[in-house]
């Protein structure tokens, strides 16, 4: 079975981007009809006659067809706006008679805990660095966390419910600030959100990476966010945050990347997240580069170990290239306890850094 998804929002806004577009065709032939259907003729002899006769009957072509352009526009647009609007319609009608039933589901839930049993969780004000709101008990995804205002970190994600995706952490603000932790995926099934980015510092030191959400019981967890760019003197960029741990059966998530740097030190990667019972961890997070020439660009992070009972090791984080030093690659993750390969050393910087030590392989399968 197939399934089509619309947002009705997404169609209002191509049809005003159409409109706009026909509305400036439709004045430029305009200005051009006046000087290309009635070309001048050059002298009083039938060449330069017959020369303007045969432009000014390519430009009345042209202006036909455009007209025929312009009514074929005009109906497709007046098709894309009726159909977005009835779209609307439909779904403002399907949500009509659910809704008193989901409140009433709702209300006692809200009322003992202030959270849901049904329903994705409230996202947290830009610039405010509040938490998101959990998720519902049985559905629902767990709310972003606020971006973070001037030296206040990002907001936490928050926790998704039995099913559900754990929300993404909040962007720290300007300053040394660290971005939110992603929230925790839903206890069945569902991904840890991803950590937010940290902070940029236009004088010193840039924030670190949120750490990502732990995934599900069979879920993956969530990607950790990146480092802050350090742009003053002695200011590093922000280490990446780590990625989340796996449930039961599912990946780590991948480090995130360090912070850029112009000056100093860039950020290191963010370590991968450790897979599940079963299951590989995640990979390291790039290093951060360094942007000029006397920067010392960041390592990379080190690969996730694989799951305990087993799993492959993850990847180390490629080192961070550009500025004077490049960075090291980072170690390979140690692979699970009965089976499972290490994960591959990183790869160092472009131009110095060395490459990571490959991880531990499995009992059964020792390196």
């Amino acid at each position: 079975m197939s399934f089509v998804i619309t947002a009705p929002e997404a169609l209002a806004a191509a049809a005003a981007n159409l409109a706009g577009i026909e509305s400036a065709l439709s004045a430029a032939n305009a200005a051009a009809g006046a000087h290309t259907t009635n070309v001048l003729v050059a002298a009083a002899d039938e060449v330069s006659a017959a020369i303007a006769a045969a432009f000014s009957g390519h430009a009345q072509d042209y202006q036909a067809l455009s007209a025929q352009v312009a009514a074929f526009q005009d109906r497709f647009l007046q098709t894309l706006t009726n159909g977005g609007a009835s779209y609307a319609v439909a779904e403002a009608t399907a949500a009509t008679p659910l809704q008193p039933v989901l409140n009433a589901i709702n209300t006692p839930f809200l009322t003992l805990t202030g959270r849901p049993l049904i329903g994705n969780g409230t996202n947290g004000a830009p610039g405010s660095g509040t938490p998101g709101g959990a998720g519902g008990f049985l559905i629902g995804s767990g709310g972003n966390g606020g971006s973070g205002g001037i030296g206040q970190n990002g907001g936490a994600g928050g926790a998704a419910g039995l099913i559900g995706i754990g929300g993404a952490g909040g962007a720290g603000g300007p300053g040394t600030t660290n971005g939110g932790a992603g929230g925790a995926g839903g206890l069945l099934f569902g991904g840890g959100g991803n950590g937010g980015p940290g902070g940029f510092n236009a004088a010193g030191t840039g924030g670190n990476g949120g750490a990502g959400g732990a995934g599900g019981l069979f879920s993956a967890g969530g990607t950790g966010g990146a480092g802050g760019s350090g742009n003053g003197v002695g200011g590093n960029g922000g280490a990446g945050g780590a990625g989340g741990t796996a449930g039961l059966f599912g990946e780590g998530g991948a480090g995130g990347i360090g912070g850029f740097t112009n000056a100093a030190v860039a950020g290191p990667g963010g370590a991968g997240g450790s897979g599940g019972l079963i299951g590989s961890g995640g990979t390291g997070g790039f290093g951060g580069a360094g942007g000029s020439a006397g920067a010392i660009s960041g390592d990379g992070g080190a690969g996730g170990n694989g799951g305990m009972f087993g799993g492959d090791g993850g990847a180390g984080g490629t080192g961070g290239g550009g500025g004077a030093i490049n960075g090291d690659g980072g170690a390979g993750g140690i692979a699970g306890m009965f089976f499972g390969d290490g994960g591959d050393g990183g790869r160092g910087g472009w131009l110095h850094g060395q490459g990571g030590a490959g991880g531990q392989g499995g009992t059964g399968r020792p390196s």
